[in-house]
């Protein structure tokens, strides 16, 4: 299968001198379902031509894969990694900066990538490295079994719901990690607790470090107007482990009306909870970001009531950015990202529902959570503390 090059440069802006900049390959598998791994990828790229350093986007497409040739690709450790060593070459590339590389660019690819001499970055959005689903969830709660090159109970229990696909990725998870790990110079996550958690699941410790996402200076607002939003929203894929039911029972009971963003094997039985319930359920299917951030400008709230731990996710970093406070549980990087006592507990329909009822009847307290919302992301989040953060370990790879 061909890649998928696109070249972009630009000139050197105030970022960085001409000598010093790195020349950066960013490489990217595209998973078949896209969601919030190619929004990442969409910004760096962003990010990296705004600050005016030279780079290019090697893809690869799961899509445009069979599964048999997905399945070769896994057990082989990718393929063809030699075009991966050609476009570092041709870039003259410093520094890979790769994301996610199943099934198709494989730790050989990264490998090939080192030989050629350019510094490795493998940016971590998942557990897909252990976990055969990518997720850490099981049966509707959070599941490390698989870890290190532990990865029998991920066919044991079928995770991936066919014992071949099962087999597979047990089988090539296990056999390849220590090449993986041999070929990455520096592994990132866009959290503190995501960044600890791959550590304790088997990563070198003094080789991970957390690199929260960014929003450009445009998906921000002046002010929060959450107090005139009219409804809940949801903004997510519609799988077991985001633990959207409960904010449909929620929402029903606090009679707040529900706008449900997102598609996928949930949506059937969802619709027919909202039915049950009565509640008043606006299922919107998958829609754009420029959508998204429509629904977010007239929301009262955005409901997050995982029940996996999430690494970070855009959803709730975009509400944020917008004044749109978020109602999320106390799962993975939340926490960290909302800050101290903005979320709840998994699976406690009581304090779920007193959360959203207590936002919903106060619209001065909406506002005023949305406004500190929008200062906290500014604070952590912005593209310009990002391209810093970039440079630095990007200098720090090179050095090494």
């Amino acid at each position: 299968m061909p890649a998928h090059p696109r070249h972009s440069e630009a000139a050197a802006g105030p970022t960085a001198t001409a000598a010093a900049q790195p020349r950066v390959l960013v490489l990217h598998n595209r998973y078949r379902i896209e969601g919030g791994e190619e929004r990442s990828v969409e910004l760096q790229l962003r990010a990296l031509r705004e600050a005016g350093i030279e780079h290019r986007l090697f893809e690869r497409r799961s899509v445009e894969a069979g599964r048999a040739q997905a399945a070769t690709a896994l057990l082989r450790g990718g393929l063809r990694p030699a075009e991966v060593a050609r476009a570092v070459r041709d870039l003259r590339a410093d520094v890979v900066h790769a994301h996610n590389t199943l099934p198709l660019v494989g730790p050989g690819g990264l490998a090939a990538a080192r030989e050629a001499g350019a510094g490795v970055v493998l940016h971590l959005h998942n557990l897909r490295i252990f976990c055969a689903t990518g997720f850490g969830e099981r049966d509707g709660a959070p599941c490390f079994r698989c870890h290190h090159r532990r990865t029998l109970p991920g066919l044991v229990l079928n995770c991936r719901r066919s014992l071949p696909e099962a087999a597979t990725y047990a089988a090539a998870l296990s056999v390849h990690q220590p090449a993986l790990v041999a070929a990455v110079d520096r592994f990132l996550a866009p959290s503190a607790w995501a960044a600890g958690q791959v550590v304790r699941l088997g990563l070198p410790p003094d080789r991970v470090e957390a690199l929260p996402h960014f929003l450009p200076d445009s998906a921000f607002a002046a002010r929060s107007r959450a107090g005139d939003g009219e409804y809940a929203l949801v903004a997510s894929r519609l799988s077991p482990e985001k633990g959207i039911d409960d904010a449909v029972v929620a929402c029903a009971e606090a009679g707040i009306p529900l706008r449900v963003a997102g598609a996928g094997p949930e949506r059937e039985r969802l619709e027919d909870l909202a039915a049950r319930k009565g509640a008043g359920v606006a299922f919107l299917g998958r829609i754009g970001p420029e959508e998204v951030r429509a629904q977010l400008g007239g929301a009262a709230m955005v409901v997050m009531p995982s029940h996996y731990h999430e690494f970070s996710p855009y959803s709730a970093l975009e509400a944020m950015a917008q004044g749109v406070p978020v109602v999320a549980t106390a799962m993975g990087g939340l926490p960290e990202l909302l800050g101290d006592g903005a979320t709840v507990p998994r699976r406690d329909p009581v304090a779920l529902l007193e959360r959203l009822r207590s936002l919903w009847t106060d619209r001065a307290a909406r506002t005023g959570e949305g406004d500190d919302l929008i200062a906290r992301a500014r604070g952590r989040h912005s593209q310009d503390r990002y391209v810093r953060a970039l440079m630095d370990l990007y200098a720090r790879v090179r050095a090494s």
